[in-house]
């Protein structure tokens, strides 16, 4: 059998051309734009089966460098620390918080689930991780992440069963959406109210992120980035002094988020929109370096239990948005939008959520409150603290 390792500038190459591709695919196949398949996911998938098709015939085995996926990944986590604003979660009322909350419990809930049917299977409960809010409520990039991880701590395979979990939870939660919400509105004789008040962005410095991006605030951003990535490369070893497993990423999304709350609260101005872009560029590069690295002959012997914990994580999303999410949020035609959004948002990403919210709202009404509240709890808080519920899940059982 013919073995190859790639250097890291061949594994970068390869990277790239698999992001070309997923993308090309993607604007041609409609399934995949629908239901907001990532193009890296699309090509380093195709890969990686093309990478199980040269195993099983015994003709060839790739492997490739891994120290610019892990630096991406890192770069990718400390741009999410930037977005942890206390003072934005704050501006957002009631509803922002009362959402993070149903969200963060949920992600537990997952957990459990995960974990209890992984022991109902004789399995490593570090696998039920896998299948729990790591791909769910975290999606590909939380995926790509804790995989290396979970494998490390002895959950062969955990990083198939995470992107192969993720895949499946883009496709179910948009399709629970609707019934979960068409079954609310019925049941409780829900309309759209008459009048509705427009909110903002919550953009402390909307002007900022209007501007073009230039070299010097692209500069800026990526300083910013990489001082955090430096000092808060100095968490996680401290960490394992005391016993606690900390992913390497931890720490620079620490030290991210209290560089965004000192900014918050002074009149240092932080180029969040550079610094964004970044974060999304680092994204794609690093889903593909890790998907086409997946090893899916290791998902083989799984396949049976890894659907069954899908499909309760599948039922248990559903019955969370409608008798958890919609009470808690109001019991009315707003809470009802959020639990639609929440069954995208908890089994796939915010944009799954975005998209069951207007496919929702163009035919029974608008919801800015929902629109609103769930965004914000998506993209500025909710990757925070799932990755630190999962590492308290990890060091729990490991």
């Amino acid at each position: 059998m013919f073995t190859h390792t790639f250097n890291m500038a061949e594994t970068l190459a390869i990277a790239v051309c698999l992001l070309l591709i997923g993308r090309w695919i993607k604007n041609k196949v409609y399934f995949f734009e629908k239901f907001f398949i990532p193009a890296p996911v699309i090509g380093g998938v195709i890969f990686s089966i093309i990478s199980l098709i040269g195993y099983n015939m015994q003709l060839f085995v790739f492997d490739f460098d891994g120290s610019l996926k892990n630096l991406l990944m890192v770069a990718f986590f400390t741009t999410i620390g930037f977005l942890a604003s206390l003072k934005m979660l704050k501006k957002g009322g009631v509803q922002v918080f009362t959402f993070l909350l149903v969200a963060v419990i949920l992600v537990i809930i997952q957990n459990v689930v995960g974990v209890s049917l992984a022991k109902v299977f004789s399995l490593n409960p570090l696998i039920g991780i896998a299948a729990g809010s790591v791909p769910l409520t975290g999606g590909h990039g939380t995926s790509g992440a804790f995989g290396p991880v979970l494998e490390a701590a002895g959950a062969t395979g955990a990083m198939s069963v995470a992107i192969a979990s993720a895949t499946f939870g883009l496709v179910a939660g948009c399709l629970i959406g609707g019934p979960v919400g068409k079954r609310l509105m019925a049941k409780h004789n829900l309309n759209s109210p008459r009048e509705v008040e427009m909110f903002l962005d919550g953009n402390e410095n909307p002007s900022e992120t209007k501007l073009l991006l230039n070299e010097d605030l692209l500069f800026k951003g990526i300083v910013y980035i990489v001082l955090a990535m430096g000092i808060g490369g100095f968490i996680t070893p401290l960490a394992k002094n005391l016993g606690i497993v900390l992913p390497i990423y931890i720490g620079p999304m620490i030290v991210a988020a209290i560089i965004r709350n000192i900014a918050d609260g002074t009149k240092m101005e932080i180029p969040l929109n550079a610094i964004n872009v970044v974060g999304n560029i680092a994204l794609q590069l690093f889903l593909a370096m890790a998907l086409m690295s997946m090893r899916l002959w290791e998902l083989a012997a799984l396949a049976v239990p890894l659907v069954a914990i899908l499909l309760a994580q599948k039922i248990v999303m559903a019955l969370y948005a409608y008798f958890v999410t919609f009470r808690v949020m109001g019991k009315d035609y707003d809470a009802a939008v959020m639990a639609v959004g929440h069954c995208g948002f908890g089994m796939g990403a915010t944009p799954n959520a975005m998209a069951n919210m207007e496919s929702f709202t163009a035919a029974n009404g608008p919801s800015p409150t929902a629109f609103f509240a769930l965004p914000l709890v998506g993209s500025l808080f909710i990757d925070f603290v799932n990755a630190s519920i999962i590492t308290v899940f990890v060091n729990m059982f490991s």
